[in-house]
């Protein structure tokens, strides 16, 4: 059985995830460069990297109204002391790069690091993914380069069986990756398999971490202590479910109305609050999505005025989700029902 708070103990509870987050975040200290403020940084695990405790989501950077405001969310990011940059081939089909290319690298490259990933099934792809997304964001090398959304084991044994892995092992020896991971949101199990028998190499990992998550299939529970133990980086996604703790059922979709429907955010967490409650586990940065100008810069203050939360305050925001969350439906992109079919 996977664990939940259903069938774990507070005291395994505390110390899978308490006393680990003990030191996330509270030795950070703002800092600056030539291009002005910078938010306080963290290590990435066993990278060495120093990244930025908040990250602006590649794929909203794509979907912003124009490219206007593309470059204006680069810019205000700058602006506001992000120096941790997200995208992937998979946003836009290499578009999120190309406005990386456009406005982040000619100007900023040398004070910035990016992440990107390939969704490739195999090492033919994931060399053009990466090819491309080098020529795309006019960049020699990315700073760290994921296997990105593995669905699960069988995913992950399939694309290391087709030489993705290698292949990245490979760019990493060419110098044109520093740093090697994966992503994956659907399953802690794939998370969990890769870690000790697939990619044990793996320095750094991106998955859920929101406040429904513990409720349902945890990745928290499941994974996090495997990574700390194990001092894989971790980048954290959905901190509101892509969606989900604000009522949507698939990604992008804004929810429901205030106060009509299953949503937990704002009515019983604020947006604040849940990205309070990331930054207050053992994360180096979160990995965030805005749909606009305004609210990228809400959560810009967040993440620059962050305050850790207490362990009585993280315990009671997820005893709030907990009833909602219990089924997964919330998180939809790892709820049963959303699944593909294993073959």
């Amino acid at each position: 059985m996977k664990a939940t708070l259903n069938t774990i103990s507070r005291r395994e509870f505390a110390l899978a995830v308490s006393t680990l987050a003990g030191g996330a975040a509270f030795a950070e200290t703002p800092s600056s460069d030539k291009l002005g403020y910078v938010l306080p940084r963290r290590r990435l695990g066993k990278t060495g990297m120093m990244v930025t405790r908040f990250c602006p989501g590649g794929m909203h950077i794509e979907w912003m109204p124009n490219e206007a405001d593309s470059q204006k969310a680069i810019e205000l990011s700058i602006e506001k002391g992000v120096r941790f940059f997200d995208t992937a081939y998979a946003y836009g089909r290499g578009r999120s790069e190309e406005l990386y290319g456009k406005f982040l690298s000619p100007k900023y490259r040398e004070h910035v690091q990016i992440m990107s990933k390939t969704v490739g099934k195999d090492a033919k792809s994931a060399r053009q993914q990466l090819e491309g997304g080098l020529r795309r964001m006019k960049t020699d090398y990315i700073d760290l380069y994921l296997m990105h959304a593995v669905d699960s084991v069988e995913d992950g044994k399939a694309r290391i069986q087709a030489g993705v892995l290698e292949e990245l092992r490979k760019a990493k020896d060419e110098g044109k990756i520093r740093h090697i991971g994966f992503s994956g949101h659907r399953t802690p199990e794939a998370h969990n398999w890769l870690l000790e028998e697939g990619f044990p190499d793996a320095e750094a990992v991106l998955m859920p971490i929101n406040v429904a998550d513990p409720s349902y299939e945890s990745f928290i529970l499941n994974t996090l202590p495997r990574l700390m133990k194990k001092d894989v980086g971790v980048l954290a996604m959905k901190t509101l479910g892509n969606a989900g703790l604000l009522g949507g059922t698939r990604g992008g979709v804004k929810g429901d109305p205030v106060g009509t429907g299953r949503a937990v955010v704002p009515q019983l967490v604020s947006v604040r609050d849940a990205h309070r409650f990331a930054l207050s586990l053992p994360v180096a940065a979160i990995v965030a999505g805005s749909n606009d100008l305004k609210q990228l810069g809400e959560n810009l203050d967040t993440a620059k005025n962050f305050l850790p939360l207490t362990p009585s305050e993280r315990d009671a925001m997820i005893a709030a989700c907990a009833e909602q969350g219990k089924t997964g439906e919330m998180e939809f992109y790892k709820w049963q029902g959303m699944r593909p079919k294993r073959t």
